[in-house]
């Protein structure tokens, strides 16, 4: 079971950092998540991203990207690299193999020190960082090289046609033989959560529902609409990884195309699931995103990094969504739409209210991060340095507090 402490945070992938990197910016970032008074850090996956820059086409399902870096030259010592080896023996060899070999290596070696060396200062100062896991890996990566033999040639990942995209999302990525993956006891996936867990305090398991039934699309299809709904393995995957890693610190991400099989389980395995404000108005909005709605084992969230911003969402909403809106934030005095989101968003009975970095600055749909679908121009927005000042702190701290959520 993951119980959660009603807390909040903000969600600020490291690309996005002025830098765009580990370094000065991240432990900056984690003083002001204190003084702001917010306990999680939630960032995208930290793989190797594909040209297009998406974290969710990694090239390793393990590996880290070097382009995250701060000092890239850094030295390391044998005995390092020796423990380093020693350690991740799993996928460390492989990711060598196709990554330049021992340097590959050495750019682990220094980012596992870079992130370490993060990571127990956000624990000092009382924040906690949360992972994305993405169901897929990218095709022709480290994974599908290294074990082609637990992924199927014969199709491909996406999505059905949905409120993003009529045509729905043709990701490309390589499907799981979940019966090859079941008589090796699932011994990928408890590698890498293992792996996980030992980067984050929490993690997200993106496309959950991908656990119960997949869209299967045959390769070469032009479009997703080509696909069908496939059986996935259900609890197995994760049960194999609780019997050797104990607790699973996970969020289900069971947005989307979500039927009651899909509830029973994230249920079943008593995983918090996600809520997003914007889901819950509109002509294709779903009641169970509104507050009144909302669950407590969940978390729940302004907008998310494939969704637009809070304003800018707000000032395209046709009049009669807007209408429904403004009756919700009616409560809520901030001169600001975005700001009186924010605090409806802390407002709900969910465990963690999570906002993203862009709502807090209060930027338009040119600070959003992703349109699902496009093929170039997305996971390119980079924060302003200095943005996020003091005064945006005790906002957001004020914030907490009237929700009761400050850290205990």
């Amino acid at each position: 079971m993951v119980n959660l402490p009603r807390t909040s945070g903000v969600q600020l992938h490291l690309t996005s950092l002025p830098a765009g990197r580990l370094g000065d910016d991240a432990f900056r970032f984690v003083d002001w998540l204190h003084d702001a008074g917010q306990t999680w850090w939630q960032m995208l996956p930290l793989g190797p991203p594909d040209r297009a820059r998406s974290p969710y086409k990694a090239r390793s399902a393990f590996a880290a990207w070097p382009g995250l870096l701060a000092d890239p030259r850094a030295p390391v010592s044998p005995e390092e690299e020796a423990a380093f080896r020693e350690r991740e023996a799993y996928w460390i060899d492989g990711w060598a193999a196709v990554a330049g070999g021992r340097r590959a290596v050495l750019d682990q070696v220094r980012f596992e020190r870079e992130w370490a060396a993060l990571r127990a200062y956000a624990a000092q100062a009382g924040v906690r960082l949360i992972g994305d896991v993405p169901i897929y890996v990218a095709p022709g990566g480290a994974d599908e090289r290294t074990w082609p033999e637990i992924f199927r040639d014969d199709a491909q990942a996406g999505v059905p046609p949905d409120a993003y995209s009529e045509t729905g999302q043709l990701w490309g990525n390589p499907l799981y033989d979940w019966r090859r993956l079941r008589r090796e006891r699932y011994r990928w996936w408890v590698e890498r959560l293992r792996r996980t867990f030992a980067l984050f305090d929490l993690a997200r398991l993106d496309h959950f529902r991908g656990l119960v039934a997949y869209w299967a699309v045959p390769a070469g299809a032009r479009d997703a609409r080509a696909g069908r709904w496939v059986r996935g393995p259900g609890r197995a995957p994760l049960d194999a990884a609780r019997r050797e890693l104990g607790r699973l610190p996970l969020i289900a991400e069971d947005l989307g195309v979500i039927t009651p099989a899909v509830e029973r389980l994230r249920d079943a395995l008593a995983l918090p699931g996600m809520l997003v404000l914007q889901f819950g108005y509109g002509p294709d909005g779903t009641a169970l995103h509104r507050v009144d709605r909302h669950r407590r084992r969940a978390l729940t969230y302004t907008a998310t990094h494939d969704s637009d911003t809070a304003r800018g969402w707000y000032e395209t909403i046709d009049a009669p969504t807007r209408a429904a809106v403004d009756a919700a934030l009616a409560p809520f005095d901030d001169r600001e739409p975005w700001w009186r989101l924010i605090r409806l968003n802390a407002s709900s009975p969910a465990q963690v209210a999570m906002v993203q970095a862009q709502d807090v600055l209060g930027l338009g749909s040119e600070a959003r991060m992703n349109v699902p679908g496009r093929a170039t121009g997305s996971w390119r927005w980079r924060m302003e340095p200095g943005a996020l000042t003091p005064a945006l702190a005790r906002r957001l701290r004020e914030v907490a507090s009237d929700a009761g959520r400050l850290p205990a």
